[in-house]
């Protein structure tokens, strides 16, 4: 029952959420949230699917926002495809600030406009 998290479901099975978060609500600065819990449901387009349907909930929901973004890690190759493929532009990149089995990884953060939103929306 929130608005801010809804699961995924393939046939009845709750595969994953996906969320957004105000990183700084008085400013409108509005950021998403995937997570897609089984591996056997990676490479399949369900996260593309997901955050594709998402985004276009959260920019209705939210009609005074002009951005929606998400940040992810250079090791998380899926959903730096996800973002880019749905039109997501990367914005920053904070490097070497994500350390993970002793290797560190860079913070990449992606975004996207209402109006490139719309474009995108429009071409399909």
């Amino acid at each position: 029952n929130r608005q801010d998290v809804q699961g995924i479901f393939v046939e009845d099975e709750l595969i994953g959420t996906v969320s957004y978060y105000w990183e700084c609500e008085k400013t409108r600065w509005l950021e998403l949230g995937i997570v897609i819990f089984n591996p056997a449901y990676w490479n399949g387009g369900y996260g593309t699917e997901a955050l594709r349907r998402w985004s276009a909930i959260v920019f209705h929901m939210h009609p005074q926002i002009e951005r929606v973004g998400f940040t992810t890690w250079s090791g998380n190759k899926r959903m730096i495809a996800v973002g880019e493929k749905l039109g997501f532009i990367r914005e920053a990149r904070i490097r070497k600030v994500r350390y993970y089995q002793g290797v560190y990884y860079d913070s990449i953060r992606y975004g996207l406009t209402r109006e490139e939103w719309n474009t995108r929306q429009n071409q399909r």
